[in-house]
């Protein structure tokens, strides 16, 4: 079974090759990143509406690397193009609010995938 999904911005082939064989770093990789994804997400959400972009900025680099790791490069980009928005204060709130949208859009159904996956290797 394939684990790319390029149409949905998710590509397991690092974190399988890392993983040598070991379904229980899989499920322990996945375990981790379902935990604190949904945080980090809720996180950046309402630093946005607190208008915190000190927070946002934080939250959205501790998310970078794990989207980079499990294969998701336009989240990991954009996520990171909101990171450097929110460092610089952001100038367009609006710009920054819609590529947060959109990276969320990309991020949470791959939860869903990723649990499936998990579930298959337990």
């Amino acid at each position: 079974m394939s684990y790319i999904f390029p149409e949905h911005d998710l590509d397991l082939s690092f974190l399988f090759e890392i993983a040598d064989g070991s379904d229980e770093f899989i499920v322990e990789s996945i375990d981790m990143f379902l935990q604190q994804t949904p945080d980090l997400l809720q996180t950046i959400n309402t630093a946005i509406d607190n208008k915190d972009w000190t927070l946002a900025a934080q939250a959205a680099h501790k998310l970078k690397p794990n989207l980079g790791f499990f294969g998701m490069p336009i989240s990991q980009a954009t996520i990171q193009e909101v990171e450097i928005m929110a460092k610089n204060g952001a100038p367009e709130e609006g710009l920054l609010i819609s590529k947060f949208t959109d990276v969320k859009n990309l991020i949470i159904p791959n939860l869903d995938r990723l649990a499936t996956i998990k579930a298959s290797k337990e």
